[in-house]
């Protein structure tokens, strides 16, 4: 029976190289898939992969489980990231829109597209999907990479990235958009849908419904953008878009970790750990 990530972190500081080494090979495609995210550039994923795991080798000792243990790797993996951003290496991503969600110019037509996707089965989805995520400014892809494609909570999020919980939550409501609104014309949606005015004008769904997501609206507030919802067809389209937006960002396998680069890794985490010995 596979031992669990706590008796292999116990037997690690107790001295088992072993268990160590079998903790960090554990953790490496995540490891490795942020960087890729959040660095896009295969040799810095590779360097932070390897100077992560590398870190917690010399330093499991010392670990006292105040936060999980992925929680930890994040943290390491993102002071990585930032020294490479630092350095001008990794390729600048275009920022976040300054407009209300982040969204973009694109005209409002429906695309013709195939039916609804659930998961990264079709190519061009997956595509434009890490083209959006790519396309975010640093500050928005790392919360929406931990949040919705790592899977952390809130409050973990904010302890990898040293924000509070309320900053973590309203940098993910607009990244989420920003990238619902690259997603939706292929998902066959408009980019922006047309807001209906008069005694019924339409709310900012979007926002509402992401901000539902992370239990920030009353049931009061709730129970209206509801009734809303189901009598309106554009936002219930925008709704649906942004639901499957977040599906699409949580089904996202994470990279694979080439052979060459795992080897060179279990190569240097041997030569780390025998110098402990």
């Amino acid at each position: 029976m596979e031992r669990s990530d706590e008796e292999l972190l116990a037997a690690a500081q107790a001295g088992d190289r072993g268990a160590l080494e079998a903790l960090l090979l554990r953790y490496q495609a995540k490891v490795y898939g942020f960087g890729m995210k959040m660095c896009r550039d295969p040799e810095d994923a590779k360097d932070i992969l390897q100077d992560t795991l590398l870190a917690m080798a010399r330093t499991v000792r010392d670990f006292r489980g105040v936060s999980s243990l992925s929680t930890w790797l994040y943290s390491i993996a993102r002071s990585f990231c930032i020294k490479k951003r630092r350095r001008g290496k990794s390729v600048a991503a275009e920022p976040l829109s300054a407009r209300p969600g982040g969204e973009t110019d694109e005209t409002n037509v429906p695309h013709p597209a195939p039916g609804p996707e659930e998961t990264l089965g079709n190519r061009e989805i997956e595509a434009v999907l890490a083209h959006a995520i790519a396309a975010l400014a640093p500050p928005y892809r790392e919360v929406l990479v931990l949040r919705d494609i790592e899977g952390l909570s809130a409050p973990a999020a904010a302890e990898v990235l040293g924000l509070s919980v309320e900053a973590v939550k309203s940098r993910l409501h607009r990244a989420r958009l920003a990238v619902r609104q690259s997603l939706a014309p292929l998902l066959g949606f408009g980019a922006t849908p047309p807001p209906r005015g008069g005694a019924h004008r339409c709310p900012d769904v979007l926002a509402l419904y992401s901000r539902h997501l992370e239990g920030e609206i009353s049931a009061d507030l709730c129970a209206e953008m509801e009734r809303h919802v189901a009598s309106c067809d554009s936002c219930r389209a925008a709704c649906e878009s942004l639901r499957r937006t977040l599906t699409l960002c949580r089904s996202a396998p994470s990279p694979q970790v080439p052979e060459a680069i795992q080897e060179s890794v279990r190569k240097n985490l041997r030569a780390v750990l025998a110098a402990r010995a």
